[in-house]
C-alpha cells in the first residue's frame, strides 16, 4: 500500500456539483441518497452513449462512503464504461469533493459503486444494445 494520497481518475469529469443547504441532513452533511442520485445521473451518461438510447438503472453495487460531504464541497464524479453484455452496460462511478478554493489537487474520494444500466426500448423493455443482435 502507497503512501502517497489519492487522484482523481484521469479521465474527464462526467458533472461537477456544489453541494448545497437544501440537501443536508440535521447535523449539516449531504445526505448521501443526494450523492447517490448525482452518481446515477452521471453514470448514465456513457451507458446512453454506449446504448446509443433510453437505459435504466437495474443495479448498484458496493456503494461505499469514504468521507462526509459539506455545504460548498464542489462534487466531481466521474464515469466509465467497465463491462457490458447483450442488454446491459456496466460503469464505475467515482465521487470527489474539494472545497471550493482548493486547487484540483486537494480533491478526496468521497464514494465509489458500480452501476448497471440496461438498454430498453419504446415500451421499456430490454433491447440489445448496438452490435450485439
Amino acid at each position: 500500500m502507497s503512501d502517497a494520497p489519492e487522484q482523481p481518475p484521469e479521465f474527464q469529469p462526467v458533472g461537477r456539483i456544489i453541494a448545497m443547504p437544501a440537501d443536508t441532513n440535521p447535523e449539516g452533511d449531504i445526505f448521501g441518497g443526494w450523492l447517490l442520485a448525482q452518481m446515477d445521473l452521471a453514470g448514465a451518461t456513457p451507458a446512453f452513449e454506449l446504448a446509443c438510447g433510453r437505459c435504466v438503472t437495474v443495479a448498484l453495487d458496493g456503494m461505499v462512503f469514504h468521507q462526509p460531504v459539506s455545504v460548498g464541497d464542489e462534487v466531481s464524479i466521474y464515469a466509465h464504461v467497465i463491462g457490458s453484455g447483450r442488454t446491459s452496460i456496466r460503469v464505475q462511478v467515482e465521487a470527489w469533493k474539494r472545497a471550493r478554493g482548493q486547487p484540483q489537487a486537494a480533491s478526496v474520494r468521497v464514494t465509489q459503486g458500480v452501476f448497471t444500466y440496461v438498454a430498453i426500448d419504446e415500451n421499456r423493455k430490454p433491447r440489445p444494445l448496438p452490435g450485439k443482435a
